[in-house]
This record gives structure tokens, C-alpha cells and sequence, in this order.
């Protein structure tokens, strides 16, 4: 892994750790975790490769991208206080998105310095997977798939809360 690769991964670890503090949320808890998957989008999303089982496995990892990302966004803490909206993961929410950062950076790590290259490329050419990019496309659209399902589950549920709170009659607080 490159040291860009270890920065990005770390920070978007520490996001969740940041909010593991009940903090106020604003356009900073948003913008800051899809700022961060823009960047890793357009520095290693060159191409999807579709030949072979490519697109199952990239799929396959984008799913459970998503089922972490909304997973961890419903497990997050949200409350109004005196008109202003709170945020804090919880204990579920933070080990889900440490599992999906874990997985990929140990997948890496694995790969490109505990051998594993071996065993992944037995797997790619018996399930049909024809290329080292397919792993990229499908590791990088698993965590841009986790940030914006979480961000985006983080955003209904706050939206819902307002809403709420400044119509008591039409729902509940979360």
C-alpha cells in the first residue's frame, strides 16, 4: 500500500472515530467523508473491466459495501437537542465500518506482502476473473459504496428528525 492509500484509509477511519464523541451535526459530517471517496474515486477508478466474472465480483463487493454503509448508518446516534441535531456512532456502527476499512486494507496488506498474491490469482482464473483491475474497481467501489450509503442513511434519518421536530404531530424522534 502507498502512503496515500494508508492516509485515505486511516482518515476515513478516524471520521467514525470523531463521531464516537456525540458531536453537532452539520454539512462538515457529510461533506468530509465525500470529499475523501471523490478523491480515492478519481485517483483509482480508471476503468471497469467487464470481461469474464469481472462485474459479479465487483457487484458482489459493492453489495456488501452498501450493507455496511447502511448498516452503519442506521446504527448511528441521532437526537435533536434545543433545535440542533446531534450525531454519535455507536458501538455497532463503528466496528461495521472498521470491519469494511479492516477487510480491505488486510486484503492489501495480504496481497502485496503476505503471499497472498498467489492464492488470488488461483481464485481470479478459476471463477473467471481476468484482471488485478477487477480487484481494484471492486475493493474501491465496496468503500466509496460504504461512505455514501452510511453518509446517505446519516442524511434521510437526520432529514426525518427535523422534520419531526418542527411537526411534532406528524412523527416521532429517532
Amino acid at each position: 500500500m502507498t502512503a496515500t492509500e494508508w492516509i485515505t484509509d486511516i482518515a476515513l477511519v478516524l471520521i467514525v472515530f470523531r463521531q464516537l464523541r456525540e458531536g453537532r451535526l452539520d454539512q462538515k459530517t457529510f461533506l468530509l467523508p465525500l470529499a475523501i471517496v471523490a478523491f480515492v474515486g478519481y485517483s483509482y477508478l480508471d476503468s471497469v473491466p467487464t470481461d469474464g466474472n469481472d462485474l459479479v465480483l465487483i457487484g458482489a463487493l459493492t453489495a456488501v459495501g452498501a450493507v455496511l454503509g447502511i448498516a452503519g448508518g442506521v446504527y448511528t446516534r441521532i437526537r435533536s437537542l434545543d433545535g440542533a441535531l446531534l450525531i454519535k456512532a455507536g458501538a455497532v456502527s463503528a466496528v461495521l465500518w472498521i470491519a469494511g476499512m479492516g477487510a480491505r486494507m488486510g486484503f492489501q496488506t495480504w496481497v502485496e506482502h503476505g503471499g497472498g498474491a498467489d492464492d488470488v490469482a488461483r481464485f481470479s482464473l478459476a471463477h473467471h476473473i481476468t484482471s488485478q483491475q477487477a480487484w481494484v474497481t471492486a475493493f474501491v467501489l465496496m468503500a466509496l459504496t460504504e461512505v455514501v450509503t452510511r453518509v446517505a442513511t446519516i442524511y434521510v434519518r437526520s432529514r426525518a428528525m427535523a422534520k419531526a421536530a418542527t411537526h411534532p404531530v406528524l412523527g416521532t424522534t429517532v
